[in-house]
């Protein structure tokens, strides 16, 4: 099925998972799409693996708990999800240099709080990983010392931005 892509979020400049300037990061790029869920599309490299070709599980909780903790952005972008609870299901291996999508949608909502859930998609549309995740809600003045302008968070438009993602 494919969703209609509505906004995209913000990369920084050196964040593992959507930093564009961390030479071992993921580069993650992230699309709210309808339906207010959270789309992350990247590309695993060879420094990402833990057994050759395939995908550190490690890296896989980061890419979820991301995506989840994102989610929240949907609705208020100056609100910023601190993890409290992560927890993973691995279902399949993850292979390495291919583009995989993530999916992070907010399940409860409250005042301090919200949780949610995601899953890594295989190419062929297969659930490789689950998350589920519990979050506080804080502004960024409250999480880290962040300047926006020094660490480039900014939305980072390419010549070939997807206007709809399978999922």
């Amino acid at each position: 099925m494919k969703k209609r892509v509505t906004k995209k979020q913000y990369n920084s400049k050196l964040c593992i998972v959507c930093g564009l300037e961390n030479d071992l990061g993921l580069k993650a790029s992230f699309y709210e799409i309808e339906g207010e869920e959270l789309i992350a599309l990247f590309k695993p490299l060879e420094e990402h693996q833990s057994y050759p070709g395939r995908l550190h599980g490690g890296i896989a909780g980061a890419i979820l708990d991301e995506t989840i903790g994102r989610a929240i952005m949907i609705k208020d972008e100056n609100i910023w999800g601190v993890t409290v609870e992560l927890t993973l299901k691995y279902k399949k291996p993850v292979p390495l240099d291919q583009e995989l999508r993530v999916i992070g949608r907010i399940t409860k909502d409250s005042s301090r709080l919200f949780e949610g859930t995601g899953e890594i998609l295989l190419a062929n549309g297969d659930i490789a990983v689950t998350a589920i995740g519990k979050y506080m809600k804080m502004p960024i003045k409250n999480i880290a010392d962040f300047n926006e302008d020094e660490q480039e968070w900014n939305v980072v438009l390419s010549n070939n931005e997807p206007v709809e993602i399978e999922i």
